[in-house]
């Protein structure tokens, strides 16, 4: 062996103590004692709006259908939405909130006048599904209905009316009319939204003009008795920071509980939004980083209520988020029909980690869509459906629920493609209120394996079980011809030693990893 000399040794040490910070990149630490925060059950919430085939022919079907139903309630739909124990239900939108008057969905169905959704495709709908149908499938499936009211073209008296009609709980004329319509108590209903979108569809209004109004629509938003509304304020246009700070300048806290705001991941452009399913690793990495700017607005718009709210009493309400691709070839444009892939469940697991993260001031979510529209969780074709990886990943998060959020640090590797980077793994931490610990793990990189060293800070660690969510390819997908490709399954390529947990996270995979 050739002298190499005191150079020569310090460039091997220096070499060899690169590949061992390479090597103990990938780390998690998670402080199992330190929790102040509850991650609301509500974060983990959907949207059901009159918009292609997501009511009718998703959700409801109506009694006399040949497709097997409970009440016209679409059995094999509401069966799967039970199985997901959804927290809460928006509904009727979106921007179809805007146009809908809610006495056209009352009464004999036979008696309901019909109208045209002139935002979703110009069909004529038929009012079957109304109030009570909401009302009664929210409490079929176990979930708080979320309604938005009509400010774009409503009235004040008309949505202090709809109110009075789902909770007064005494002798008035809307009460009344209730009870003659079948429904003898009030439902009690929580979440009201006071309008949607007004900045675009919802009015085309000012956010000084939209202030106003919210001011005067929520004061005719009445209690009645022990209930109290949780008013819900339509928000801003993902990064318009102005229209948070003049809704906050402007409408006392007192008049407030939420703040909702819209962000879709958009892949190209709104013109072009590029397809669901055919996309190389290039466009899959750009659509997952475009996912994770939901932090920066969680962090901007959050930074902007702490001067008017520092106790974080308004919540943020994510109330339409999700992905949006262009219309799968040879569906109504209107419709919003696209496919899911096992991209879209990377969407879905990096931004329920990032609501997770910031709970102390994210208080609501709801997915945008349901059934059969935009980033669905179930997908319907004549009497069959496909549950889609979206919907896998709110199944494998469930534990998260009302959990105690954990404070952690991760050291990830960069995943790198072209002029776009974005750190490999992502991850979110809680507590059960059994003890379990609960990490989700999501590794974005589709070609590489990664090794994690996981340290469970104050935990003697006595067992671990695991779900893994992947697929052959990052753009696979469940079809009516093979439903299962995108599944979850039980995942054991794990270590585990009192407070050290080593875990061998697969290439394009997400992990929910219980910790006991």
């Amino acid at each position: 062996m050739k002298h190499i000399g005191i150079l020569g040794l310090m460039v091997i040490s220096t070499f060899l103590i690169s590949i061992s910070s390479k090597a103990q990149n990938n780390r998690l630490i998670v402080n199992t004692d330190q929790g102040k925060t509850t991650i609301s059950k509500h974060i983990y919430g959907h949207f059901a709006e009159h918009l292609g085939r997501n009511i009718y022919g998703g959700i409801w079907v109506g009694p006399d259908s040949e497709i097997p139903n409970e009440d016209g309630y679409r059995l094999d739909v509401m069966k799967a939405i039970q199985n997901l124990e959804i927290p809460n239900l928006r509904w009727p939108g979106g921007c179809f909130a805007d146009e809908y008057h809610w006495t056209d969905g009352i009464g004999d169905p036979k008696d309901r006048p019909m109208m045209v959704n002139t935002h979703w495709g110009g069909v004529v709908e038929d009012n079957s599904f109304g109030t009570h149908e909401f009302l009664n499938f929210a409490k079929k499936i176990g979930a708080e209905p979320y309604i938005t009211g009509n400010v774009g073209s409503g009235s004040v008296e008309e949505m202090s009316k709809w109110i009075e009609y789902i909770n007064f709980d005494g002798v008035s004329p809307m009460s009344n009319l209730r009870k003659k319509n079948g429904q003898e108590e009030p439902w009690n209903i929580k979440y009201w939204g006071v309008g949607n979108e007004n900045w675009g569809c919802g009015g085309n209004m000012t956010a000084e003009y939209y202030a106003n109004e919210y001011k005067r629509y929520a004061t005719y938003a009445r209690n009645y008795g022990a209930n109290k509304l949780y008013k819900i304020a339509g928000g801003a246009n993902s990064f318009d920071y102005n229209w948070t700070e003049v809704l906050m300048k402007n409408i006392p806290i007192s008049m407030m509980d939420g703040l909702s705001i819209h962000y879709y991941t958009i892949t190209g452009t709104w013109q072009n939004k590029t397809s669901a399913t055919d996309f190389d690793k290039a466009t899959y990495l750009v659509t997952l980083r475009n996912a994770a700017k939901i932090e920066e607005l969680i962090v901007r718009h959050g930074h902007i209520m702490d001067q008017y709210d520092p106790e974080k009493k308004v919540g943020i309400i994510f109330d339409e988020w999700g992905t949006w691709f262009d219309v799968e070839p040879g569906t109504n444009p209107g419709f919003l029909f696209q496919q899911n892939t096992l991209r879209d469940a990377f969407v879905a697991a990096i931004s329920l980690n990032i609501f997770n993260k910031h709970a102390e001031r994210v208080h609501m979510a709801n997915l945008a869509q349901t059934v059969n529209v935009l980033q669905a969780i179930i997908l319907t074709n004549d009497n069959e459906i496909i549950l889609t990886p979206t919907y896998h990943v709110f199944d494998m998060y469930k534990p998260h629920k009302d959990a105690l959020l954990l404070s952690h640090h991760l050291s990830s590797e960069e995943l790198s493609i072209g002029d776009d980077k974005m750190e490999s793994l992502n991850v979110s931490t809680s507590k059960s209120e059994d003890g379990t610990v609960n990490i989700s793990i999501a590794n974005i990189n589709p070609d590489k394996k990664i090794d994690l060293d996981v340290l469970l800070r104050g935990m003697d660690a006595k067992s671990v079980t695991a779900t893994i969510l992947t697929a052959p390819e990052i753009n696979s997908y469940n079809s009516f011809e093979k439903k299962e490709v995108v599944k979850p399954t039980e995942f054991k390529d794990f270590k585990l030693s009192k407070e050290s947990l080593k875990i061998s996270v697969p290439a394009k995979s997400i992990l929910m990893v219980r910790v006991k």
